[in-house]
């Protein structure tokens, strides 16, 4: 048995036979999680643009492919289901070579998978928030479904961080 399959069994008793009108807090938190995953997946695509090592960028390639378009897919067809209006999207970036690009106005490999690593971070900590706050039982399945992606994605970044020694750990506690 899958990962999805056992969260989708956990909530099945639970789901709604008559689905009541989403909530103000769960379409907030619904619109605007489809709107970060936006803006990520278009910073993304800069950061492969600008990115050098090719390892960085096959992650950035399945972190979209793979994470963001699934996600975005799900959150636009139920808010749409829902009657919500969709968030103004950007066009998608253009792949191409950018490395001309002076150091100072662009950001290198560290840089974009430590942002990487920081965006999955918050998308789990406000997925999370959606899924307390949410009343609904399929709203509640979206966001943990989503957690779960992002941290499995945040565990592979994590992974690429300490080979290259770009993790930045706090400082360790001593009293």
């Amino acid at each position: 048995m899958n990962l999805f399959e056992m969260i989708h069994d956990a909530f099945e008793p639970f789901m709604d036979d008559e689905k009541k009108p989403l909530n103000v807090m769960e379409v907030t938190n619904l619109w605007f999680f489809l709107l970060g995953t936006e803006t990520t997946m278009k910073n993304e695509e800069i950061g492969y643009n600008l990115a050098q090592d090719e390892e960085l960028k096959q992650i950035l390639l399945d972190v979209k492919e793979n994470l963001h378009i699934p996600i975005k897919k799900e959150l636009t067809e139920f808010l749409r289901k829902e009657g919500v209006p969709l968030p103004q999207s950007t066009p998608e970036k253009p792949i191409g070579k950018y490395q001309n690009i002076p150091e100072g106005a662009k950001l290198n490999d560290e840089e974009i998978v430590n942002l990487m690593s920081y965006n999955l971070a918050m998308g789990v900590t406000y997925a999370s928030r959606g899924l307390t706050e949410s009343i609904r039982s399929d709203v509640g399945l979206i966001f943990v479904k989503i957690m779960m992606r992002k941290t499995i994605y945040g565990l592979k970044v994590k992974r690429y961080l300490e080979q290259h020694e770009w993790l930045r750990i706090p400082p360790y506690y001593k009293s």
